[in-house]
């Protein structure tokens, strides 16, 4: 026996086999694209003596050629759309607000997580006042800024949402988590507490997207979880030391604390302040998921109009063609009287004439 449903179903397979192959191409052109980016930078700040402003560089190069590789494969899916819409950064009226409520649940986050290093002593804070420090400052601000959109881009962009239409938002949201981890894992040789940290990190930035169907919320709070540690406190941000510039911040203290020579992101306290982070998250963008990611309210149901009567048809039929019959109003009150007149007694005798 077969159902309605299953004339459909090779239809459906085919749709999730090509947002596989999008998912797949879109990672590809990902890591060839940080490759590319790296290695452009790298020459052209070495020609003309700017190194110091190579990673900030590199990002941007990362960001126009995933913009570029995301539009192509978007144009090739025939979904057009905006290179801003592709990258997940949709135009929107609350796009400033986004951003800047993300950057204080991120940098809220960063100061729960060093505040118990801070009751109990175990940070020793140096300042750099050397000439120069100003510029790499800005340098440093510019370049977490584009490397946190350039990240998000990645694991919360264009790839994300093509692997939600596949397998699901939960399914979706766990693999690129540990994708997420297991990046840093690769890159910076992290810890488990460290595994732990990032995987909640990015299912925290997961949700972020869910809640706007954007990526300015989750960008601001990536970067200012990443510049409120490594640049506001001088802390190591995933084991490197690169953003402390103008403060410089040694953790001494148990590993569990402190996070040793990685950072605050190695901390098992880190976890619950990340946990608190995601309960705020998630109450503060109330009027934020209502308003991006319901569907429209569109009217529907059964028509009411109720059809007229044979009999009431056949005499508007019979009734066209001929002129319109007069109606005679009468006057409600008697005419014998005028209006300012007492009412009178319709059984009252006449009085008799004198």
């Amino acid at each position: 026996m077969s159902y309605p449903s299953d004339s459909t179903t090779p239809h459906r397979r085919a749709g999730k086999t090509f947002q596989l192959a999008r998912f797949a191409a879109a990672i590809a052109w990902a890591a060839s694209s940080r490759l590319l980016a790296d290695s452009s930078a790298r020459g052209l700040t070495t020609r003309f003596d700017m190194d110091t402003w190579q990673p900030f560089l590199s990002a941007i190069f990362l960001l126009f050629l995933l913009a570029i590789g995301y539009f192509l494969l978007q144009t090739i899916s025939r979904r057009p759309a905006s290179i801003r819409a592709v990258l997940g950064l949709p135009t929107r009226s609350t796009a400033a607000e986004e951003w800047l409520i993300g950057a204080a649940i991120g940098w809220g986050m960063v100061i729960l997580a060093i505040l118990p290093m801070a009751l109990t002593g175990s940070l020793h804070v140096t300042f750099w006042t050397e000439s120069g420090t100003l510029r790499l400052v800005v340098a440093n601000i510019l370049t977490v800024a584009a490397a946190s959109l350039a990240i998000e881009v990645v694991f919360r962009g264009y790839p994300f949402r093509c692997l939600v239409e596949t397998i699901g938002p939960i399914a979706a949201t766990v693999f690129m988590s540990v994708l997420f981890a297991l990046a840093q894992v690769l890159a910076n040789g992290a810890t488990s507490t460290g595994v732990l940290v990032a995987l909640l990190l990015s299912i925290i930035f997961s949700v972020a997207w869910f809640r706007t169907h954007g990526l300015w919320l989750g960008w601001g709070m990536h970067f200012a979880w990443t510049a409120s540690m490594g640049i506001l406190f001088g802390l190591p941000v995933s084991g490197h030391h690169d953003l402390s510039v103008l403060v410089a911040t040694v953790a001494t203290g148990r590993r569990w604390l402190t996070g040793g020579h990685y950072g605050p992101e190695a901390a098992r306290l880190t976890l619950a302040a990340l946990a608190i982070g995601l309960i705020v998250l998630v109450r503060v963008t109330r009027d934020y998921a209502w308003n991006y990611t319901h569907p429209p309210i569109i009217p529907g149901g059964f028509p009411m109009e109720a059809r007229p009567s044979a009999a009431h048809a056949a005499m508007e039929q019979a009734a066209q063609g001929r002129p319109p019959s007069l109606v005679q109003i009468l006057p409600s009150a008697p005419q014998g009287r005028s209006v300012g007149d007492p009412p009178q007694d319709s059984k009252q005798e006449p009085s008799p004439e004198m």
